[in-house]
């Protein structure tokens, strides 16, 4: 693990939601996790519920430059999330990876949480958070904007999902003077 991602990877808490680094006891109910929603792994860029579904999170857990977390709230695991390429020179970093079960939704816990992980970065040194949406994931886009997030554009045609369809993608970010303005 890199200097940035080790400087990253922190347990962060607030109220009964709870982020810890992702360890191999997560897989099981993750996985259980992502089976609860059928429907949305259509946009997303892998699969999380075929036979291989144990080896492609543990392949997308695995890559470089990602510093992963397990979601839980009121300590059961609900989803997952990351930071993605930090680059302290430049000040930014990406949050995204990140998947919250369906019975989570709604309740503020991926608005928290998406606030500890922006707040931690920010304390870290970084500038600016970007993060990467789908354009079909029109709920992932309104809380993105909900946020606070500006939308800078959108990435055409950009990326192929594990389905074949060649997405294209918006991007968004915050800046830390703007997040700070904005009373976070």
């Amino acid at each position: 693990m890199s200097a940035p991602d080790r400087v990253l990877e922190t347990e962060m808490e607030e109220g009964d939601l709870c982020l810890v680094p992702f360890r191999a006891e997560h897989v099981e109910p993750l996985l259980e996790a992502c089976a609860r929603d059928m429907d949305i792994w259509e946009i997303y860029p892998v699969n999380m519920l075929d036979a291989d579904a144990e080896a492609t999170l543990k392949r997308f857990h695995g890559e470089q430059g990602w510093v992963r977390f397990t979601v839980l709230l009121d300590g059961a695991v609900i989803g997952t999330t990351s930071y993605i390429n930090p680059d302290p020179a430049n000040g930014t970093v990406m949050i995204g990876g990140t998947y919250i079960e369906p019975s989570a939704r709604g309740t503020g816990a991926n608005r928290r949480m998406k606030e500890l992980m922006i707040d931690h970065a920010i304390g870290c040194g970084f500038w600016r958070i970007e993060f990467t949406v789908d354009t079909r994931n029109e709920r992932s886009m309104a809380a993105m904007e909900k946020l606070g997030a500006q939308r800078e554009g959108i990435l055409r045609k950009n990326r192929v999902t594990w389905t074949g369809y060649v997405r294209d993608t918006a991007l968004y970010a915050i800046l830390a003077d703007e997040w700070r303005a904005a009373g976070r």
